[in-house]
């Protein structure tokens, strides 16, 4: 099949090109830099001609409120316009674990709304929520920095390894659509606290950790159920203590 990623050459992007082309598949990265355009809609006809799937993991370059609305909205009817001009068979997008379940946060709502123009497009389709990626550990615990501390949310968390997310959305996209939401997470549940500790201690960093009930996570309030995955998640094969030993560290502030 010739399978279309738009993000292609993102995390998790490029991640799921190579899983692709492991099984023989067709895969074509498509983003600014390959001259494919969501938002404009450039090279968007060209890139798809021909395409069976379309996995969007695309992300908007900015997480303020007007403008991450912006992306996902226009993108999202850009791309599932020229998808159904071109008789692609199968719309894959990569979402949020939580995403109904944080009004409060800019960016859920702005994945929520490109759910919707996806429910609503009439493309088969198929939606993989994921919880947070490892790999953003360490962008949560600058978020919670107060002074010499950083302030930790006590909120269950079940993050995953972008590997993960990216070997689920590989057979998501070579199966039939599922028109529906399925989540994947990963294999370790603990309060988002427990995490960011041991992160920041594996990689030798000595500021406190403070365990705070009313920390939000950018910027909204959460509690056990935000980011956690509902009933019969797909679990991801990467538990946090193997990730943690085969990642590079951080790049120093």
């Amino acid at each position: 099949m010739k399978i279309v990623v738009i993000g292609g050459t993102g995390l998790i992007g490029t991640r799921v090109c190579n899983n692709l082309r492991g099984l023989g598949h067709e895969a074509v990265p498509a983003s600014p830099n390959t001259g494919v355009n969501t938002l404009t809609g450039e090279g968007l006809k060209e890139v798809l001609q021909g395409a069976d799937v379309v996995v969007d993991v695309s992300n908007s370059p900015s997480f303020e409120e007007k403008a991450v609305l912006e992306f996902f909205e226009t993108s999202g009817r850009n791309l599932l316009a020229a998808e159904a001009a071109a008789g692609v068979k199968h719309h894959v997008a990569l979402s949020v674990v939580g995403t109904d379940r944080k009004p409060g946060n800019a960016y859920f709502r702005a994945k929520l709304a490109q759910e919707k123009l996806i429910l609503e497009s009439g493309m088969p389709y198929s939606i993989l929520r994921a919880t947070q990626f490892f790999e953003f550990l360490n962008a949560i615990a600058h978020s919670g920095a107060k002074g010499e501390a950083t302030h930790i949310s006590t909120a269950a968390f079940q993050p995953i390894a972008a590997t993960d997310v990216a070997a689920a959305l590989t057979n998501v996209a070579v199966a039939e659509p599922k028109n529906q939401i399925v989540e994947v997470a990963g294999p370790d549940r603990r309060p988002m606290v427990a995490f960011v500790q041991e992160y920041l201690a594996f990689n030798k960093e000595t500021r406190d950790v403070v365990a705070d009930a009313s920390a939000e996570y950018f910027g909204a309030p959460i509690n056990d159920e935000s980011l956690t995955p509902g009933a019969n998640p797909i679990i991801g094969a990467i538990n946090f203590e193997t990730w943690l030993k085969t990642t590079p560290p951080p790049p120093a502030a």
